[in-house]
């Protein structure tokens, strides 16, 4: 290779190089993405392994995870979903985001054109793609968060039984908050999570946390209980 090729070569190497430093997310003194990244299961759908290996009976699931003192979560994904790959890729990556999914949530993994039957709460058995659709699940991912007993749901389907729900991508500020919001009933007090989310930034505003809704990571020094 000539002087002038290989110059050339290397200011190639150094353009590629320097638009996938643009393209990647960039994080600044707040917790971003450290874990390992996830990986691809057969289905082409990305695979945590702290998700829960369900029989698909919800009922059984809810009850298992009221002996764990968890909430129960389904969270819907396809092949090929973009927004699912960025949940796994940066908010399941936060060393926070992931602790307290795994501490306080049951997490099952529905694949919205699935063919596997699921048992409903109500006692309805239903294909996972016939199941989405009796839910109005229409968007991937989407995320439902069922109450705490199996009392409270009485023979709902789960539609009718969620108490709260991420109808898609969601930034990381706003993700975490929202599982904050299921688990301590914040819902309960104040059905609209934004006038919730609006008292949370006070706290933060007065513990002088510094944050950015929009942002590929936490905040900094998030304090302990929030």
């Amino acid at each position: 290779m000539n002087v002038k090729r290989l110059w050339a070569a290397i200011g190639a190497a150094l353009v590629v190089g320097l638009a996938m430093m643009l393209a990647r997310p960039v994080f600044a003194a707040g917790e971003g993405p450290t874990l390992p990244p996830a990986q691809l299961g057969e289905d082409g759908m990305h695979l945590e392994p702290w998700f829960h290996q369900s029989f698909l009976d919800l009922r059984e699931d809810l009850k298992d995870a009221q002996a764990a003192g968890k909430r129960l979560v389904i969270v819907w994904e396809q092949r090929g979903c973009p927004y699912c790959k960025r949940m796994h890729e940066v908010n399941l990556r936060i060393p926070r985001i992931n602790e307290t999914m795994q501490r306080d949530f049951m997490v099952i993994q529905m694949n919205l054109w699935g063919d596997r039957e699921v048992t409903d709460f109500d006692g309805q058995v239903l294909q996972e793609k016939k199941l989405a659709e009796k839910w109005a699940v229409m968007f991937t991912p989407t995320l439902q968060f069922f109450p705490e007993t199996v009392e409270e749901i009485a023979g709902k389907s789960g539609k009718d039984a969620e108490v709260v729900r991420i109808p898609g991508y969601f930034k990381p500020f706003h993700f975490y908050f929202l599982l904050r919001y299921a688990k301590t009933n914040g819902y309960k007090d104040e059905p609209n999570f934004q006038r919730w989310l609006g008292g949370m930034g006070e706290k933060l505003d007065a513990a002088g946390v510094k944050y950015d809704l929009y942002a590929d990571e936490l905040p900094a020094n998030l304090p302990d209980g929030l």
